[in-house]
């Protein structure tokens, strides 16, 4: 029997959360707090450290842009790649939990 490995499901999840959060943010995008307020409806117990730990994966993946600010605050927007990851119109790769389209 396989082990179900909770914070890769974890992470994977929050990834995709991110992505629906900034593409409701579109075209301005959003500081890091309210992208956390969302997280924290879906995972209370979701931190500052670990939502910019995703960020930081999805701006590897060139999805997510972000501007590290002087004051510390971070500032983040789709890319035209995330946008279309989150709006199904191209495939998405391992690492993002995005529902399978059912429409």
């Amino acid at each position: 029997m396989t082990q179900i490995d909770q914070a890769r499901i974890r992470r994977e999840a929050l990834r995709w959360l991110i992505l629906l959060t900034l593409n409701t943010a579109r075209p301005l995008g959003a500081y890091e707090g309210p992208v956390l307020a969302v997280a924290q409806s879906e995972y209370p117990d979701a931190t500052a450290h670990e939502l910019r730990r995703e960020l930081d994966y999805l701006v590897g993946r060139h999805l997510v842009l972000v501007t590290k600010e002087p004051s510390g605050r971070w500032f983040c927007e789709l890319t035209r790649h995330g946008t279309d990851v989150a709006e199904y119109t191209v495939d998405v790769e391992p690492g993002i939990a995005r529902p399978a389209k059912y429409w």
